[in-house]
């Protein structure tokens, strides 16, 4: 006979989603059973519901499709939140299974009831409850075609215990047809099309699928025939980045460089991206980015079919005689020596990255001059921190390295933000995956320090720097990640960090490089 958590997970494969990130607990046993009975499902453990969510946002952005995660009731979701925020804002899709007490228990108020609904929704597309097994195919499909939506949605299924153990209604489980994306606006495109025949000071501002390389030489051409600067929106889910492809800059976090950037901007056409603002405000200084003057064209939205809005866009416009698209050559910068720096970091990267790896970002202040030195570097795929929540760059690794085995994958990774989810590479060890870590060791919170200076607030005395300092003890990641079964060094020359990160991407399997910069 077969029960409810065995309709959900034969749902769950009918629709193509086969991995499942997991910390599940008492509620979910009998679901934790059905996917032992599943041998096509692939079932990935996280020490930390962090993981879990952050795995399964670096898992979407790299396979395209959902994973599922599973987590234990209220205080297991809330504990996963934080990458559910930058999952949502990266446009990941995801079906997170949430446990919950029985239906008739939840009225006693057990320790671990919470309202699960109310925690869910601020970072879920979508919310669902399944109280029996009868609802629970339907419950499903409406959560799988909810993360189907396009960018691609958080949907939140809460699993009661005795819908998951009670006996499933007969018949089989439902392939769902995933929605199709909003199409492109003919008025918006047109109206696109002639703000670039128009001869004002213009910026293309793109994201989402726009960063594909079809997408960019398309978008390039009509640039360089119309004299439009093309730009990537600050925080993005996925770009394609290196030799044999559009160098593209984003939008500067540094607010008086965004400002700078945008000064004599006259209009500005977004086609998957939003107008930039300030990550933060800041005393005397505005949110918003672009001139009072600037006018705004929506083209297309996250939501829409961004290929189809822009070859529509390439076809209004014209581009059949425009330059061929600008690709950036293989170029390695001069390898510096001596004392170890951000900049000798990204240089090493640009001369020992292989060909298709993918870059996990959240270096956050040492990673800022990335870009600068790997325009020319070998092609790879670049994930980011997308909602400024910390401590997803280790778990957005190990999902992008579960959705992409042959693929090496490579994360930057700042020390303060990585102590949130460092559990993640125990789960690099035990699945095996090809990923090495990059450890700014700055010991402290550097990005605090200068927030604190910009925002007015002055400079850091002794109860500032206990707050922002992570020295005393200082943190020893060669013996954390060690301690987690990867291997791992350290390094505090560009010598010995060039000699480690070129063997370390010669190798298989996880490795730690704790850069002491």
């Amino acid at each position: 006979m077969k029960i409810g958590a065995d309709l959900l997970c034969d749902t769950l494969l009918a629709n193509g989603i086969d991995t499942c990130f997991a910390n599940p607990g008492t509620s979910e046993m009998h679901f934790v059973a059905a996917l032992d009975r599943q041998p096509a499902m692939r079932c990935v453990l996280g020490l930390f519901e962090g993981v879990v969510t952050g795995a399964a946002d670096g898992y979407a952005r790299m396979a395209e499709k959902p994973a599922a995660t599973l987590l234990h009731l209220g205080p297991g979701l809330a504990n996963g939140l934080a990458n559910l925020h930058n999952a949502r804002r990266a446009g990941s899709p995801m079906v997170n299974v949430v446990g919950d007490h029985a239906t008739y228990h939840l009225e006693l108020d057990a320790p671990l009831t919470s309202d699960i609904e109310s925690l869910a929704r601020p970072m879920s597309h979508w919310v669902g409850r399944a109280d029996s097994p009868e609802t629970l195919g339907s419950t499903a499909e409406e959560a799988i075609s909810a993360a189907f939506t396009a960018p691609g949605q958080i949907a939140t299924l809460i699993l009661p215990a005795d819908a998951s153990w009670g006996a499933a209604p007969a018949g089989d489980p439902v392939a769902i047809t995933p929605p199709h994306p909003t199409a492109p606006d003919a008025a918006r495109i047109t109206q696109a099309a002639a703000a670039l025949r128009n001869g004002r000071t213009t910026t293309i501002l793109i994201s989402g699928k726009a960063l594909r390389d079809a997408e960019l030489d398309t978008l390039d051409r009509i640039a360089q025939s119309s004299g439009a600067r093309l730009m990537a929106q600050q925080s993005n889910g996925r770009m394609m980045r290196g030799a044999g492809r559009i160098a593209l800059d984003r939008v500067p976090y540094k607010i008086d460089l965004a400002l700078a950037t945008f000064a004599d901007t006259e209009q500005v056409i977004l086609i998957g991206a939003k107008a930039p603002v300030g990550f933060f405000a800041y005393p005397g200084k505005p949110g918003k980015m672009l001139p009072e003057s600037c006018e705004v064209i929506d083209m297309a939205d996250a939501g829409s079919d961004l290929p189809a809005a822009i070859a529509a866009l390439a076809d209004e416009f014209g581009v059949a005689n425009s330059p061929a698209p600008r690709h950036a050559s293989r170029a390695k910068p001069d390898m510096p020596s001596g004392t170890l720096t951000p900049d000798a970091i990204a240089v090493a990267l640009a001369h020992h990255m292989p060909d298709n790896a993918i870059v996990c970002d959240e270096s956050v202040t040492s990673g800022r001059d990335f870009f600068r030195h790997t325009y020319g570097a070998a092609p790879h795929d670049f994930l980011q921190l997308t909602g400024g929540a910390i401590g997803v760059g280790m778990p957005l690794a190990t999902g992008a390295a579960v959705a992409c085995p042959d693929r090496k994958v490579i994360t930057l990774q700042a020390d303060g933000s990585g102590m949130y989810t460092v559990q993640a590479l125990w789960t690099q060890a035990r699945e095996e995956l090809d990923v090495v870590t990059i450890v700014f060791a700055n010991r402290r919170y550097q990005i605090l320090h200068g927030e604190l200076k910009d925002v007015g607030a002055g400079t850091a005395g002794r109860n500032a720097s206990r707050m922002l300092d992570l020295d005393n003890p200082a943190l020893d990641w060669v013996s954390l990640a060690r301690g987690m079964g990867v291997e791992a060094a350290s390094a505090s020359t560009v010598e010995d960090f060039s000699d480690l990160l070129r063997a370390a991407c010669q190798r298989r399997g996880p490795f730690l490089i704790e850069a002491l910069i």
